[in-house]
């Protein structure tokens, strides 16, 4: 079951990013032929990764609340890039890394929380601690004082991405 949802994401997948890419139709024989081949092999090799230990994420519900996380996501980016722009300009930079422990409890949420940390700029998802699901992050503006005013819950680094981690992947 899962060799064959994952060969089937992977092809819708190719065909996505194919699109109009035939010259009479939407594909041309070949490209869905080629396609085929890659998405069976893809299920093959990551169908117990794609899908995990159970079907959870076939859930419509966590794929669109993924969605409706890329909103806060794209926002915390944007504000992450005038920051670090302005760390640049100013020269403000206080560069360390940092503990992070955001008690998610798989691997999937521990995943797009260290995704989403290293997409925002001026932070790095550097390492993992496989036994607490701690991460440690390089942060460019890693103020003592600040880290110490703050509760264990809440990181300015990664602020509500924890939370949404853990309601798309637990």
């Amino acid at each position: 079951m899962k060799f064959l949802i994952t060969a089937v994401v992977a092809y819708v997948g190719y065909l996505i990013l194919t699109l109009g890419s035939g010259t009479a139709s939407l594909w041309s024989t070949a490209e869905l032929a080629i396609g085929g081949v890659f998405a069976v092999v893809i299920g093959a090799l990551l169908g117990n990764r794609f899908i995990g230990k159970d079907l959870r994420m076939l859930n419509p519900v966590r794929w669109f609340t993924f969605l409706v996380y890329l909103g806060p996501f794209l926002f915390a980016m944007a504000k992450a890039n005038v920051d670090v722009a302005y760390r640049v300009i100013t020269g403000r930079i206080n560069p360390a890394i940092v503990k992070i422990s955001p008690n998610l409890k798989n691997d999937l949420s521990v995943t797009i929380l260290a995704n989403s940390i290293t997409l925002t700029p001026g932070t790095l998802s550097v390492d993992i601690d496989q036994k607490t699901n701690d991460l440690y992050v390089h942060w460019i503006n890693a103020d003592p004082e600040v880290l110490k005013k703050m509760p264990r819950d809440y990181h300015p680094i990664c602020q509500s991405f924890p939370d949404w981690a853990r309601r798309i992947a637990e």
